[in-house]
């Protein structure tokens, strides 16, 4: 038995060793860091679950960095093995090698000897500062004014014969602009002969949903340490080599000119930026830290600064003020050098903004972390939603616009604003005919969209590019804002314009939805949507909607070597498998779903069908106005806080089911008529929502209130021992990223299955092209494989909507297990999740909650009604405890 255990610990701290972790690892640290070295060294495709407090991060980092320098040493060897196939004398051949590897060596150490000579001055420098010997040094920037004028207002002249030469790119910067970032080495240019014979090193795209989450796994790679690559005679075992680290922002989080970067939308940041880069801006007004061949030493400064130093993308900002160099385009030169790159999803995932960054993933590892919704962000990428207020804005401001400027608009200028003047008003036509429909969606037609007055006439893919380069969206949107400013509007168009300012123009918006119709695509649909306010009927919607990310997928990982995605809600896999990798091999992807860290006995996970008095838990549409399931559920929570201390999170399906709940839970009961005349007055009958806030103080998650307010109030109740009842919402704002351990979350209640709504146009689309493309799919195996099984058409129908359904109930339960997933969050912690409807009985449901839970799920526990329940959770924290839990 001694010696088993003492084997145990050898292997331990020998996958410790191996894989570099800061800590020993668990069990299934250990499984997640050999299946990530495994798929990058087979390069394959994994998809890869951890629970949240299982430590992923270090893991992938350690399992990911220790296979990149293990590659990297491996194809320095094999580069100083030439087969002599010459005459040469063996001598010669392997002076040569000895030579190589000196000079390979010496790059190296030339190298990292810059660096560390950076490290140390920067080490010395925050000494310094932090001794109140010194501040930073940086450069001095002028915040002055733009012109106050309203010349800057006035649209560029339009050429038409940019039309024909096919200047235009899908970044929509122009040729000059293009042709002078070519000149600096920067964009989308074509690689020179010179820039193709630099080495791109291998590497990580490391990619997240947002830089919060980016800085918390940049925080981690700073407790990594890992031996070089590339080792000489003189190398010790103990020797480590600094990681290269390299973060990527957009504009929005880089841009240090402050006449840029105080405009509030991104888009408004980046004409402005391409602007300044124009050969037609005098010299005087172009932006003072755009790289060029005249300060190519502080880029090359700035490209060793950011490798010799793990920074977040504050840090890199702070870094070009000091410098006196764009951050934005000078990290392109520490691209090559780094050894991991991380940068948000918008960045990667679009190919045009791979482009625009001159980021290639060819031949490198890329792993998507939070990958849970990766198929939802792709989709939302490549779609677009206008509103028709938002329309209606577009129009006025545009009204406005040539009120001021109509005589100074010439030529093509004056051809296209008609165009889109009409354009506006066909879609806002459109819109304004679908009010007081019955069918408050469906599906449209293009050219019932484009019936509009002279629209038919307009070539589109013109209008497109006159959009895409000729800055309309940002002028006409900027002169509103502006002319808003000057003269107080006493109407209501313009003054909403201030909403808008923050986002992308209404413009551009229908520049995506145009292409959208010009490029028709069996992926995708375009929907409208009519207002759920009645009184806000000028929120009816259309949308673009793309029902298959794949393709949009495919070409990254056609390019890569590997590709990791990773969360810890990834369950249920199938839908990566099907909809996302439908072209790849099952052989070519691997899935690996672990446990959690916790002991056994710090999980109790319940079904609970029915309620104190009986009443069956069934939280479907037509149970909606069941009064009396939702008083039970109202007893069931009051007796569940009873026995859970401090903290209870319940999860509801919708807003709509959590209002309509909280108003049955606010009536009173009637006081029962008394007996007797000569017995007492009966106590007045207390609402089941007033003896809940007894019990524990009451929270609700709201649109309308930052989470932060809520979640405050709720920790502070916990601490000063009331305990908390927060109510939330599946796939609401408590659901994702919100940690709720410890005493934040003893126990996590999940009410009714969040299914999406079927009948909903975008639903109805999606299921008929997963239905069609699962027919085509068989139609096509059966043509190839000649003889052998035969499906009928029935059969194939059949077939296409078990596959429906099956993408149906994935995309209600993995909105679940996102919010099972905000507890229990470290090795100590320990909770409660009960699950309330008679549907979480069924395999089909309760088969794809993650492994962790279902292994914590009492067998059968939804037949033993609801006395047993009560009995385990008492005897669950009882347990705890007496632990000292």
């Amino acid at each position: 038995m001694a010696q088993g255990k003492e084997e145990d610990v050898a292997d331990l701290v020998t996958a410790r060793d191996r894989f570099h972790h800061p800590f020993t690892p668990y069990a299934i640290q250990e499984t997640f860091m050999e299946t990530v070295y495994q798929v990058l060294e087979d390069g394959k495709v994994g998809i890869l679950e951890s629970p949240t407090g299982t430590g992923k991060s270090l893991s992938l980092i350690c399992g990911a960095l220790t296979w990149l320098r293990d590659h990297k040493a491996k194809a320095f060897e094999e580069g100083l093995n030439w087969s002599n196939d010459s005459d040469e004398p063996e001598w010669i051949i392997e002076q040569a090698k000895a030579r190589r590897r000196r000079e390979l060596l010496r790059n190296r150490e030339d190298m990292e000897a810059r660096l560390a000579k950076i490290r140390a001055k920067e080490k010395a420098q925050r000494d310094k500062y932090l001794k109140g010997e010194q501040s930073f040094k940086r450069r001095k920037v002028d915040a002055g004014n733009d012109e106050d004028d309203e010349e800057q207002f006035v649209l560029d002249d339009y050429e038409s014969d940019r039309e024909q030469s096919g200047t235009g790119t899908s970044s929509g910067l122009s040729a000059k602009t293009l042709e002078m970032m070519s000149r600096i080495g920067m964009g989308p240019a074509t690689l020179t002969e010179e820039d193709e014979e630099v080495e791109d090193e291998i590497k990580i795209f490391y990619c997240s949903r947002t830089h919060s989450q980016l800085t918390q796994f940049i925080n981690e790679l700073r407790r990594v340490h890992f031996p070089p690559s590339i080792k000489d005679e003189t190398t010790k075992s103990t020797d480590t080599e600094d990681l290269k680290h390299l973060t990527l922002g957009s504009r929005k989080n880089l841009c240090i000119n402050p006449k840029v970067n105080k405009l509030a939308s991104l888009t408004a940041i980046n004409e402005r930026c391409s602007e300044l880069q124009q050969t037609s801006t005098p010299k005087e007004h172009k932006c003072v830290f755009l790289p060029n061949k005249e300060n190519q030493t502080l880029v090359n400064t700035f490209r060793d600064h950011s490798l010799a130093t793990i920074r977040d993308i504050e840090d890199m900002g702070e870094l070009g003020k000091q410098i006196g160099i764009c951050p934005y385009y000078a990290s392109r030169a520490a691209i090559k050098p780094a050894e991991i790159v991380t940068l948000p999803y918008p960045l990667l995932l679009q190919k045009s903004a791979r482009e625009a960054l001159g980021l290639s993933v060819k031949g490198h590892v890329v792993i998507i972390d939070e990958a849970h919704n990766l198929m939802d962000a792709i989709s939302g990428i490549h779609g677009v939603e206008v509103s028709l207020r938002q329309l209606k804005r577009a129009r006025a401001q545009l009204g406005v616009y040539l009120q001021k400027f109509r005589n100074r608009l010439k030529g093509k200028n004056r051809v296209y604003v008609a165009q889109v003047v009409r354009v506006i008003d066909s879609l806002v036509g459109y819109l304004e005919s679908r009010i007081g429909l019955t069918k408050p969606d469906g599906q449209v037609s293009d050219k019932d969209l484009l019936s509009g007055k002279g629209v038919d006439q307009i070539n589109l893919f013109k209008l497109i590019k006159y959009l895409q380069e000729s800055k309309l969206a940002r002028k006409v949107e900027s002169y509103a804002l502006h002319s808003e400013t000057q003269i107080p509007q006493s109407g209501t168009s313009l003054k909403q314009s201030s909403e808008q300012t923050t986002s992308t123009p209404v413009l551009h918006h229908i520049s995506s939805l145009l292409s959208a119709l010009t490029h028709p695509s069996k992926e995708g649909r375009l929907l409208y949507t009519l207002s759920s306010t009645p009184n806000s009927p000028d929120l009816a919607t259309l949308k673009y909607h793309l029902l298959d990310p794949s393709p949009h997928f495919e070409t990254l990982v056609s390019s890569a070597r590997a590709v990791i995605l990773a969360g810890g809600t990834m369950s249920p896999m199938s839908d990566y498998t099907s909809h996302l990798f439908p072209y790849l091999p099952h052989s070519s992807i691997t899935t690996l779903s672990c446990g959690h860290v916790i002991p056994k006995e710090n999980l109790l996970a319940w079904n609970l069908s029915k309620g104190p008095s009986g009443q069956t838990f069934d939280f479907t549409f037509k149970n909606r106005g069941n009064n009396e399931m939702i008083d039970d559920l109202g007893r069931a929570l009051l007796n569940i806080c009873t026995v859970v201390p401090d903290g209870v999170v319940v999860f509801f399906p919708s807003y709509t089911s959590l209002s309509s709940i909280i108003s049955r839970w606010e009536v009173i009961p009637p006081s029962p008529l008394s007996t007797s005349s000569s017995s007492p007055p009966l106590q007045q009958q207390q609402s089941i929502l007033t003896r809940l806030s007894l019990k524990k103080s009451l929270f609700q998650e709201s649109k309308d209130t930052p989470v932060d307010t809520i979640l405050a109030s709720y920790a502070s109740a916990i601490s000063t021992g009331k305990g908390g009842l927060l109510f939330s919402v599946v796939g609401g704002k408590m659901s994702e990223g919100i940690n709720f351990s410890d005493r934040l979350g003893r126990c996590v209640v999940i009410v009714g299955l969040p299914f999406p709504n079927v009948n909903s146009a975008e639903w109805k689309a999606k299921m008929e092209y997963i239905e069609s493309g699962t027919i085509e799919r068989l139609s096509k195996d059966l043509t190839k494989a000649g003889s052998g099984e035969k499906l009928s058409k029935e059969e194939m129908i059949k077939r296409g909507k078990e596959e429906a359904r099956e993408f149906y109930e994935n995309a209600c339960m993995r909105a679940v297990n996102q919010s099972v997933g905000r507890a229990i969050r470290h090795q100590n912690d320990y909770a409660a999740i009960v699950m309330i409807d008679r549907r979480f009985e069924g395999e089909r449901v309760s088969g794809k909650l993650p492994a962790w839970i279902r292994e914590g799920l009492v067998e059968g526990s939804g037949g033993l009604g609801f006395g047993p329940l009560m009995g385990r959770l008492g005897g669950f924290f009882r347990g705890r405890r007496e632990i000292g839990g």
